[in-house]
């Protein structure tokens, strides 16, 4: 059984699109995403350095590109059984299982980029990695700071978001602390400027039913309902991912092989870690198209 995954925020390289446009008929999905954005994604995934598409302005909309350029390379005869993406990786996912359109996902990432840069300048804050360490007593230490757990990765990751001073001090018995280079606090309350805007949009997109179930951050949860797939994407802009989770339910719902869109390799490794029974293939560029397609050849439903 097969499930594509989509990853997050953070993945995003310079150049990382140059070898996916050397294909006329990718280049011009990438055209089209382009003008129904205003956002020349060509120039941002070819020739723009790291510092321009970090910004969560440029990053979100590039990363959703790529994964929906990747997807499109594999082939649309791949027959997963679940799809799933870790944060702004859900919005590709809800457009792969086919409860919203690429345009309609590719605006709704635009708009959630520009929100959550806004919410972040409203006050510092920001996020880190928290790495090893027993589970209980990591979570303790981000509660006793104020921190919210706002990414519990699973495979000993969790990623603690907040005050800026209170990230300064966390420093779990066992575990290494890694700040992260993100502009704000990510899926927590300081996200919250950015969800009715965002709510607004989402209410005049055309949802329809999941042609392949969707795996939710929120919960693990295996959705299929279009509506309810989008509602709980905006949700979770304010709210922890739960990765976790969507791991757990990979496993549960007997998932064999995942193949991880470009650009893809973050959540590969974390499932090698935490679901190591569950075979990955990382799709980082076209020279990987030929493997992908036999491992969902192996993998997919009859």
């Amino acid at each position: 059984m097969l499930a594509i995954l989509a990853p997050g925020q953070g993945s995003q390289t310079p150049g990382m699109l140059t070898a996916w446009l050397e294909d006329a008929e990718l280049k011009n999905l990438l055209t089209s995403y382009s003008s129904a954005i205003n956002l020349d994604l060509e120039r941002l995934g070819t020739v723009a350095d790291a510092d321009e598409i970090k910004d969560t302005a440029n990053a979100q909309p590039l990363i959703v590109a790529a994964s929906l350029l990747s997807a499109h390379a594999l082939g649309s005869d791949v027959n997963a059984s679940f799809v799933a993406g870790h944060s702004v990786g859900e919005i590709a996912a809800a457009a792969l299982a086919g409860t919203i359109t690429q345009l309609d996902a590719m605006k709704l990432v635009h708009l959630r980029g520009q929100e959550m840069a806004r919410a972040a300048a409203l006050s510092p804050a920001g996020m880190a990695a928290v790495l090893g360490g027993e589970r209980s007593v990591v979570l303790a230490a981000i509660k006793e700071l104020g921190l919210v757990a706002a990414n519990d990765n699973g495979a000993g990751q969790i990623v603690a978001a907040g005050n800026l001073d209170a990230l300064s001090q966390l420093a779990p018995d066992g575990a290494r602390v890694r700040a992260l280079a993100v502009a704000g606090a990510f899926h927590t309350p300081f996200m919250e400027p950015a969800v009715a805007p965002l709510r607004a949009m989402a209410a005049e997109i055309k949802t329809s039913a999941a042609k392949v179930a969707v795996i939710s951050n929120r919960d693990g949860a295996v959705v299929r309902d279009g509506r309810e797939v989008l509602d709980r994407i905006i949700n979770q802009i304010a709210n922890p991912v739960r990765w976790d989770l969507c791991m757990e339910t990979l496993r549960a719902q007997g998932v064999t092989g995942v193949i991880e869109l470009a650009p893809g390799g973050t959540l590969a490794g974390l499932i090698k870690r935490a679901a190591p029974e569950i075979e990955q293939l990382a799709l980082k560029s076209p020279a990987d198209i030929a493997a992908a397609r036999e491992f969902a050849a192996r993998h997919g439903k009859a």
